[in-house]
């Protein structure tokens, strides 16, 4: 930072003899005063800056004192709470790094405020949907945050939630607080022997796990993409979605909000579970169609709920759901404990200051800026890394567990001349984001696969002829795993999915062993029939009276009239009549959709 000065007419210079630079360092700003004969009534007070100064870090929201003490060690430390969107964009021009909880909104007119200065936003906790991540990728700023140190928190009040509900905790708190006493009414139910279903199987469905199991539950889990063996190391069967919500006496949510997931439990899905089932939700609200839970509530589905997060927070005051009696709520508390908020605090301190000093963050959540050049070149082969990625992984059938990847890259370029971390990153994204609320990035691509026990392994084939083209094709395949569509898996045993750039445009040319040409622009039906005249008029004909529009359709085949893959670009989903018609057409052996 320049320093800057501006001199009145009796103002002294303050010689650089008396004064160096270097001794002014991490001191700033100096107020230095002048002889008496030269005071002013109305004091002149110069602010020296060093071009070394340290960097200043706004905390925005409340922050455990671990952290704070950590950041002064190494930036200046703004402490500035409950400021308004107006205040936050006047401040944060002189910031190089903005702390924020859940609480403030970083929208895209704080980083237009910021003037290009600000460099990290760290968000003290595990979601991001308070920053605009677009605008802090396009304004080169990097956005990290703080995912693993509230988990056993989050897993401890999951717990607490369980047992006060089983024992009506709150509502006969309440009931005697108001003056009455009702014992026959607050009859709870025992958990030992019980069956809990945690729905989701990653860090705190792990820990709610372990914890139910010391309470004499009997544990089943579900989550398509958890390794057996882990499981199975403490005690826990993972089982299909249905099984899961069919056999439950509870519930625990710990599954991430993705599309998928969004009003997964809705009324189709509360129909089939066991009449007096209890749900205990300390995830993600939206996992929940919230009216269709009343509605089961009333019903007598479910008997009881609690519910730490909702669709909307603070959720409306008027809520039927919130106001119903055999609800128990808290205010989002998961993390609220003293020990989490110390170690998120030091987790999201450790994370800014890393990223001030110029080091790659474990725990970004965007994309760091690619110099143009090199995006442009790569730009439909990125697209085409993470829709393989996305396509791959939705091939595998649950339970199995996706440890080892291969990644091969055909290219005339030689090694040196293709830079293929983006691509590693792509594929990377492609598999673990349609299953996680990890947020994938080239700098967190690889921490975030080895922390899921994914090895990801690269391969070059080297080809003759013009470099022009950065590459040639892209194969992805993943090992020792069950296909949810058996034609996926090669000859050597892997599920295995190709691509290549046409036009600019991202294709994939391969499925296992079936040659196949189709754009990756929507989504895709995949089918494996008996080789017959027929077959493509007999589908598109069923899509076609769905108002499913078909972008493009491949055969690749064995031989005429032997099995073939069929894959199918389709614009829209197709509705579930429309899939089961076509997999009860006679000809068809399987079939899968295929959501890119």
């Amino acid at each position: 930072m320049a320093a800057s000065h501006s001199f009145s007419p009796s103002s002294t210079l303050i010689s650089s003899k008396a004064t160096s630079l270097s001794s002014l360092k991490y001191k700033l700003p100096i107020s230095i005063t002048l002889p008496r004969h030269q005071r002013r009534r109305t004091p002149v007070v110069y602010v020296v800056a060093s071009l070394d100064a340290k960097p200043t870090v706004l905390v925005a929201e409340k922050l455990g004192q671990a952290g704070l003490d950590l950041l002064k060690t190494f930036a200046n430390v703004d402490c500035s709470y409950n400021l308004t969107p107006e205040e936050l964009c006047t401040k944060i021009s002189l910031c190089d790094a903005l702390i924020v909880r859940s609480g403030t909104k970083v929208n895209r007119e704080v980083f237009e405020s910021s003037g290009g200065r600000l460099k990290v936003v760290g968000r003290a906790g595990v979601g991001i949907d308070n920053v605009d991540l677009g605008a802090a990728t396009e304004h080169g700023c990097l956005v990290v945050n703080a995912p693993t140190a509230n988990t056993v928190a989050a897993a401890e009040h999951g717990i607490a939630l369980l047992t006060a509900m089983a024992r009506n905790v709150a509502q006969a708190d309440a009931s005697i607080k108001a003056g009455k006493w009702q014992r026959n009414k607050y009859v709870g139910v025992s958990l030992v022997g019980k069956t809990l279903a945690v729905m989701g199987f990653g860090k705190v469905g792990t820990e709610v796990a372990r914890r139910a199991k010391g309470l004499g539950m009997h544990v089943i889990a579900h989550d398509p993409y958890a390794p057996a063996d882990r499981a199975h190391a403490i005690g826990v069967d993972l089982v299909s979605f249905d099984e899961a919500i069919s056999t439950a006496d509870f519930l625990s949510l710990h599954m991430p909000l993705t599309p998928a997931t969004s009003k997964i439990l809705n009324d189709e899905n509360f129909a089939k579970m066991k009449k007096g089932v209890r749900i205990v939700n300390v995830a993600r609200g939206g996992v929940i169609d919230e009216d269709a839970l009343v509605r089961a509530l009333d019903a007598g589905i479910v008997a009881q709920a609690a519910l730490d997060v909702f669709t909307v927070e603070p959720p409306p005051q008027d809520s039927k759901l919130i106001h119903h009696e055999n609800v128990t709520v808290t205010p989002h508390l998961g993390a609220s404990t003293m020990e989490a908020q110390e170690g998120v605090a030091i987790e999201i301190a450790e994370a800014v200051v890393g990223a001030l000093q110029g080091e790659l963050a474990a725990t970004a959540v965007n994309a760091p800026m690619v110099p143009a050049e090199v995006l442009t070149e790569l730009k439909p082969y990125v697209t085409l890394a993470e829709k393989l990625g996305r396509l791959a992984v939705q091939l595998v059938a649950g339970g199995s567990g996706v440890k080892s990847v291969k990644v091969t890259y055909a290219s005339a370029r030689a090694p040196d001349d293709l830079d293929t971390r983006l691509l590693r990153a792509m594929v990377t994204k492609g598999l673990i984001e349609p299953i996680s609320s990890v947020f994938v990035n080239l700098v967190n691509a690889d921490f975030t696969a080895k922390q899921r026990g994914v090895r990801i392994s690269e391969e070059r084939v080297l080809l003759d002829g013009s470099p022009e083209s950065p590459l040639e094709s892209i194969q992805v395949q993943i090992a020792n795993v069950e296909s949810r569509f058996a034609s996926a898996i090669s000859e050597s045993g892997e599920v295995t999915v190709e691509g290549k750039v046409k036009d600019g445009i991202p294709h994939l040319t391969k499925v296992g062993a079936f040659e196949v040409d189709v754009s990756l622009e929507g989504n895709i039906i995949l089918c494996r029939q008996v080789d017959q005249p027929g077959m493509i008029g007999t589908v598109g004909s069923i899509l076609g009276e769905e108002n499913v529009n078909v972008s493009f359709m491949s055969v690749g085949r064995i031989a005429p009239r032997k099995q073939a893959v069929m894959a199918i670009g389709v614009d829209e989903h197709p509705s579930k009549s429309a899939l089961k018609r076509i997999g009860e057409i006679p000809a068809v052996e399987e079939f899968v959709f295929l959501d890119l």
